[in-house]
Formats: structure tokens, C-alpha cells, sequence
């Protein structure tokens, strides 16, 4: 089994026939999806889909593109909502300077009131970090310093000096397509030094499909081609690596064991 640990289910992409793209992706060896909450206001959206498909999870937070729109959000509201039986995370919040949508100021508020509700949980607080990994190591050593949350760097792009810093405190890597892509070739060399106990994948989807999808819309069942992949990047056998990937995503993503199962939806 492989778990998508995070893609986004709620977006149009996939409101046509939501069902089909989890039928495919259950067929395909996905045993689970999380889709990832880019604003709280739409938290009803997210657990509407994982109250529907057993498969499906979500998270609650605030995408850095809107943090200015939701600065209102405080992390006991976060905490609160985060005891919805399939809420498994906290994000993704994060630091993104590549499309700068919200002011770097709001986007650190954003990301420091997320972690304080990561860190009151014990929920992973799921990261997105884009051309900001300077400003990210520093947030997470001092954030760390103040008490441990758990937390995933997701889709990671980003340079060794970030990969070090989360690997040093704990948080999990996780990778999209894009290390399937021929002009990856360093970040694959990143994720060939990346301990196996801290990886993770994912699909980012309905974006960043890997290949031989590439350019297509990407869905839960295309992180197969990640995970093939990241086994050879890592020297081992894609049963290995789907064993892997699944038990650090359950260990990150430990709710989900602990939840009550919801009726499987025909």
C-alpha cells in the first residue's frame, strides 16, 4: 500500500467525479489520501470529502497564498477544529517568497499560529516552503526551541541546507513528481541522503503530475511513479519503499489509526 500524503480533492479539478479518481487510485495500491486544507473558512469542504470516502483525510489551515485573509484564525480555533475525528494534520501553512500572494509578514504569522496549534495537538503541521528556506530553517529552530511539534516539509524543492535543518528536528521529507522530472537531478541527489524514517510522498495533486503524466492533471493513484522513483534514488525495491513511505506516513498521519472508520461510500 502507499499513502498520497497530500493532495487537494476539493479543488475543481475534481468535481466532475470525485469518486472515480479515489476508485482508480484504492485500484491502483492507494490506501489512503490525505487532501490538505488551503483555507479554514472551506474546513466543512474537507471533512464533507473525508466523511464520504474512507480512504480520504484531511487537514485544517491556512495556505500561505491567503494568510492575510485569515490572520484572524487563532490557534485555538485551529486546535478546535482539529478534533474532527478525520482531521489528521494541521496546514498547510508555510512561506512562499517565489509568488509572494500575501505579505511575508502575514505569511510568518500565519505559519508561527499554526505551529502553536501543531504543537498543542501533536498533529503534524504540514509546511510549504518556496524560496524561503533562510527564513524557514530560522522560524523552525526557534519554534522548535519553544517546544517539539511534528511536522512534514511537503513537495520539497528546496535546498540541502533545508533538508538538513528539518531532517535535524525531526520532520519528515516529503516528495512530489517533480523528482521524477529529468531536470531533478539534484533534488534526487537530496532525497539519496535523506534518512529512510523521514520520507514521505505524495502528489501535490492536482498539480505537479510526475512522469510519464507530465503536463496532464495529476491524481492521488499517480504517486505510484514518485514512489518507483524515490526506490531507486534510494537502492531499493519499490515494495521496500511502499512499505516504508506507508509506515512513516501512518506514524506522522497517527490519527488515522485511532479514528473511527466511516461507511465505505459505493
Amino acid at each position: 500500500m502507499l499513502i498520497d500524503t497530500h493532495c487537494h480533492l476539493d479543488f475543481p479539478d475534481f468535481a466532475e467525479d470525485i469518486g472515480a479518481y479515489v476508485r482508480r487510485a484504492e485500484a491502483a495500491g492507494v490506501g489512503r489520501m490525505v487532501t490538505i486544507s488551503t483555507r479554514v473558512a472551506r474546513f466543512a469542504t474537507y471533512t464533507a470529502l473525508a466523511e464520504r470516502f474512507p480512504a480520504v483525510w484531511c487537514t485544517v489551515g491556512t495556505h500561505p497564498h491567503g494568510a492575510h485573509e485569515e490572520l484572524d484564525v487563532t490557534a485555538g480555533q485551529l486546535v478546535e477544529l482539529s478534533r474532527h475525528p478525520r482531521c489528521v494534520a494541521i496546514g498547510e501553512a508555510g512561506l512562499d517568497y517565489h509568488y509572494d500572494k500575501s505579505p511575508r509578514e502575514a505569511q510568518e504569522q500565519g505559519l508561527r499560529t499554526h505551529i502553536e496549534a501543531a504543537r498543542q495537538t501533536q498533529l503534524p503541521l504540514v509546511i510549504h516552503s518556496r524560496e524561503a528556506d533562510e527564513d524557514m530553517a530560522a522560524i523552525l529552530r526557534e519554534e522548535m526551541g519553544k517546544g517539539a511539534f511534528p511536522a512534514i516539509l511537503h513537495c520539497f524543492t528546496a535546498g540541502e541546507m533545508l533538508a538538513r535543518t528539518g531532517v535535524e528536528l525531526g520532520c519528515y521529507i516529503s516528495f512530489s513528481g517533480i523528482l521524477t522530472f529529468k531536470t531533478s537531478e539534484a533534488l534526487r541527489a537530496i532525497a539519496r541522503d535523506i534518512p529512510l524514517e523521514h520520507l514521505l510522498v505524495e502528489t501535490d495533486a492536482p498539480y505537479l503530475a510526475p512522469t510519464p503524466y507530465r503536463g496532464k492533471r495529476n491524481e492521488p493513484s499517480y504517486v505510484v511513479e514518485t514512489a518507483k522513483v524515490l526506490a531507486d534514488v534510494k537502492g531499493v525495491s519499490f515494495d521496500e519503499i511502499a512499505r516504508i513511505t506507508t509506515e512513516n506516513a501512518r506514524r506522522c498521519y497517527w490519527k488515522m489509526d485511532h479514528a473511527a472508520p466511516v461507511a465505505k461510500v459505493a
